[in-house]
């Protein structure tokens, strides 16, 4: 049973009413509810947008036992932060801003100063919480929903570390570009091959690939995409 939650200065009533655009937008939005998602395919189509949107519409839920997302990415190319000056905060700052670009367009506020504000204040208020992979160790999340972003460039050992940190009333999302993966090694891709073949044997994760038809960023980008695979230059596809 989800417990009473606590007012939220930003709530649900605020946020703005988003309908997905394509059709595996749309499976998206389907299989929220239901499933964990990973999500994987070309750039460009709106993977972590839909992702974010529906964990914070969730989160916000007053009737939701979930209470927080815990956006999660690996610092490349400095997997370890810690070589970085400035504590967590201050290494994963640039990391943070395409979502607080995303969370722009799914709030409605009063002035640009609150737009300006308003990734931060999700923050304050604990909506949104920003991991990297070099602090999960120990760690255990429950009552929230974790978005792993570019999940294409974890080696097996992140992937597997993030999925034993889910707790009760937890869901987890993948999202990534498989053939834009910065890995190098052989042994790290494989690891990556590996995991995904576990998510596809799994019951609770629904796998939804996106295409060049699920585009919606912008023209270039998808005109760019399809003669890259047209003249080969691209990765095998998981």
């Amino acid at each position: 049973m989800a417990s009473k939650k606590k007012q939220l200065e930003i709530s649900l009533k605020d946020m703005n009413d988003i309908k997905p655009i394509t059709d595996n937008q749309k499976l998206v939005f389907e299989n929220y509810k239901d499933k964990n998602l990973f999500l994987y395919g070309v750039a460009g189509t709106g993977k972590t947008f839909v992702a974010l949107y529906n964990a914070l519409k969730d989160v916000l839920d007053p009737k939701s036992p979930r209470e927080r997302v815990y956006l999660v990415r690996s610092i490349i190319p400095t997997r370890d932060i810690g070589f970085l000056p400035g504590d967590e905060e201050d290494k994963s700052y640039l990391y943070q801003v395409p979502y607080q670009n995303m969370v722009r367009f799914m709030f409605k506020r009063g002035s640009d100063a609150e737009f300006d504000r308003l990734y931060n204040d999700l923050r304050n208020q604990g909506t949104i919480d920003f991991l990297t992979t070099s602090f999960l160790r120990g760690v255990t999340i429950d009552n929230g929903v974790v978005i792993v972003d570019e999940c294409q460039n974890l080696n097996f050992h992140e992937l597997d570390t993030i999925m034993t940190r889910v707790g009760q009333d937890t869901k987890i999302i993948f999202a990534g570009d498989m053939q834009q993966t910065d890995l190098t090694k052989s042994q790290d891709r494989n690891g990556i091959l590996s995991f995904v073949n576990i998510l596809q044997e799994m019951q609770e994760m629904e796998c939804i690939e996106f295409g060049l038809n699920d585009i919606v960023r912008s023209g270039l980008i998808k005109s760019y995409l399809i003669n890259k695979i047209k003249l080969g230059l691209h990765y095998e596809q998981i």
